[in-house]
């Protein structure tokens, strides 16, 4: 009997292994380096399956992408009965540990963001719901934001990608200096724009 030329899969079990492989083929491949064909290839499936779970490269990217930022998201969650800035803090070392065990695929992901306009904006689109959430952690849930908050955090994302991919290349400083490094400049930007720093 000829033996399928791939696997029969439960729906969502065959999306999360792409995912899966998506999150190492990216890792270890440019965005442009791979073809919708080629990631089939590595599937080991059809590319008319491919398409079937996804319509694009980009769709693709985005879902794997998605996936490890929401992995992120729950790792950096931090435990209730914290100040806002011992939550803030508890984030910043999930984060940093995250970028700690995964330096490639940083890497690799800023690269391509500065190269790639489907990823730059992919990249920019959770860069500003990583502000959303940081801006309502300095000011409140419900409170008007004023432009100093969201200028601050907005340029302290940018800050904070430039310090990791110096932290990773140049391997001179640990992880809780970086952290205290980042928390302070963070601090320091928002009392420059007159803002409090809430710390209850």
């Amino acid at each position: 009997m000829a033996t399928p030329a791939f696997q029969r899969l439960d729906v969502d079990e065959r999306r999360r292994q792409l995912l899966e492989l998506g999150a190492r083929l990216f890792t270890t491949h440019t965005y442009t380096e791979l073809s919708m064909a080629r990631i089939a290839t590595e599937a080991g499936i059809s590319k008319a399956l491919l398409y079937h779970y996804f319509p694009s490269k980009q769709e693709f990217f985005r879902a794997t992408l998605a996936q490890a930022v929401d992995e992120l998201q729950a790792s950096m969650d931090p435990p209730p009965g914290l100040t806002p800035l011992q939550r803030l803090a508890h984030s910043v070392d999930a984060y940093l540990l995250w970028i700690d065990e995964h330096r490639e695929a940083y890497v690799k992901l800023l690269h391509t963001a500065m190269t790639v306009d489907e990823v730059r904006l992919l990249v920019e689109e959770r860069r500003e719901q990583t502000m959303a959430r940081l801006v309502t952690g300095v000011v409140g849930p419900g409170n008007p934001v004023p432009p100093e908050a969201r200028v601050a955090v907005r340029g302290w994302l940018w800050f904070m990608d430039g310090a990791c991919l110096d932290w990773i290349e140049h391997g001179d400083l640990d992880r809780a200096a970086l952290r205290k490094l980042l928390l302070g400049t963070l601090g320091g930007a928002l009392r420059a724009g007159g803002l409090p720093v809430r710390t209850q």
